[in-house]
């Protein structure tokens, strides 16, 4: 029993920079929750997340995504979609900055912040057009069988896929799930309702192509060896069921969760909206 335990625990690919950048946000949350008053759910979220990408990343189930394709479909749904949205939703800014000493706020922290290279990179970054773009171009890309075969192949190309679809996941969820009006939001909260409705649309589409398909599209995985047995053409079908369907439902949560942000905004006023400039009087002539 404990060797199976330790199989799994232990990383199938180690990672220095992931695993510092995972410990680093770690410590942070932790040390920001002692100082801040953080609910039960909140902390519940956060650590969801993480211990799903950690899971995903850097145990032994990144063997199986490497050698299955449906398997490959759970992590990457994982990584794009579930993860980002439970530790965004779990509005941990506020927590890891207070995790960061006083001294290192303002000494380093807001000086950055304030920076023009900063605000450039945060402005194209959060962009809602690119973010939307890049958030199904990720999604699509790795779909591609030439993609996902380079992907398979070199080792870079693959740690390279996996960091693009968690940080796209990231950035678009937390436009998505914003909680402020526009501005400061980049997004109107009727957009960050609407766009998931719109995101998840090419991916249903793909994934439906994939469901359906009659031949094998990823070949790769015959070659690098799958780890089970059972037809081909059926890990095919469930991969393509995996990114059609609760690829979908989790955008649905999004949402509803952008939704739930939109009546609070509304019950508290905080919704601006245009008002119309005031008519002059007309002027009789006498």
């Amino acid at each position: 029993m404990m060797a199976l335990l330790l199989k799994w625990i232990v990383p199938w690919e180690f990672s220095w920079v992931f695993l510092a950048s995972f410990l680093l946000a770690a410590v942070l949350y932790w040390r920001g929750a002692r100082e801040l008053r953080v609910s039960f759910g909140r902390r519940l979220s956060f650590w969801a997340g993480m211990a799903i990408i950690y899971l995903s990343l850097h145990t032994y189930l990144d063997y199986y995504a490497e050698h299955e394709f449906f398997v490959h479909r759970i992590q990457q749904v994982l990584l794009h979609h579930l993860a980002p949205l439970l530790i965004v939703a779990s509005y941990p800014a506020s927590v890891l900055r207070a995790g960061l000493p006083l001294s290192w706020r303002v000494r380093w922290l807001r000086p950055v912040q304030a920076s023009m290279p900063w605000r450039t990179v945060s402005a194209v970054l959060f962009n809602p057009a690119l973010a939307t773009f890049l958030f199904i171009a990720f999604i699509l890309v790795w779909l591609i069988p030439s993609m996902q075969t380079l992907a398979m192949l070199d080792w870079r190309i693959y740690r390279f896929m996996n960091w693009t679809m968690l940080i796209s996941g990231f950035v678009y969820w937390a436009l998505v799930l914003d909680h402020r009006p526009r501005p400061p939001g980049r997004m109107t909260p009727g957009l960050r309702v609407l766009s998931p409705a719109i995101t998840m649309t090419p991916q249903i589409l793909a994934g439906a192509i994939i469901t359906f398909s009659k031949t094998d599209l990823y070949p790769i995985f015959e070659i690098c060896g799958r780890a089970f047995t059972f037809n081909v053409m059926t890990g095919q079908l469930m991969g393509g069921v995996i990114t059609w369907v609760p690829a979908a439902m989790i955008e649905s949560v999004g949402a509803l969760l952008a939704l739930r942000q939109w009546l609070a905004l509304s019950r508290r006023g905080r919704i601006l909206r245009e008002h119309r400039m005031p008519r002059r009087p007309a002027i009789r002539n006498t």
